[in-house]
């Protein structure tokens, strides 16, 4: 119901009513937090990093987007998605600037290869943030999906409503990229 709430609401602010932005806020905020915390639990840079700051940053950025015409939730959150990204990835460099090269940050990251099951490998961020822009440049839509469900958070069917394409296309997809970065990031 929720989700059904924020899309509604994403559609009125987009049409300028700005009583449904202030009625939005604390409901994609209070979910942005949600992500964030999560993500930032599984993440080595989580002592350097807290949730309230990526959220603000992101929130910010979100509300200064003029030129979106607002869908739905999933597109909302994927765009949210993009900007964490974004904002991890500027977080790494800079410290990795501010070591000269030293320890980059590590993310973890579940991947599932041909010799077996799930294995959790901890990698670099900016080398992933590297392999997941060849990857989109090669498979899109693979791009898009790492991009919504490990950035964003989003579910296999809100990834998949997101994308206009069926749940079964959205875990291959997943399963497949996921392979594909793992086999990148440890050549």
């Amino acid at each position: 119901m929720a989700g059904m709430g924020i899309t509604n609401l994403l559609l009125k602010w987009g049409e300028g009513d700005q009583a449904s932005l202030e009625e939005l806020t604390p409901l994609v905020y209070d979910e942005l937090r949600r992500l964030a915390r999560s993500y930032l639990r599984r993440r080595s840079f989580r002592q350097s990093l807290q949730p309230t700051m990526i959220v603000h940053e992101t929130w910010l950025k979100l509300v200064d987007q003029h030129q979106v015409t607002w869908q739905n939730r999933a597109q909302f959150f994927g765009l949210a998605a993009k900007i964490m990204r974004d904002l991890l990835v500027d977080h790494a460099r800079e410290r990795q600037a501010v070591k000269r090269g030293g320890d980059r940050e590590r993310v973890s990251l579940s991947v599932v290869d041909d010799r077996g099951p799930r294995v959790e490998q901890q990698i670099d961020l900016l080398a992933l943030d590297e392999a997941l822009d060849r990857l989109t440049e090669i498979n899109p839509r693979r791009g898009q999906v790492i991009l919504l469900r490990f950035f964003g958070g989003l579910t296999g069917a809100e990834t998949a409503a997101a994308l206009g394409v069926s749940e079964v296309t959205v875990e291959r997809d997943w399963s497949l990229a996921r392979a594909w970065l793992y086999n990148e990031l440890t050549l």
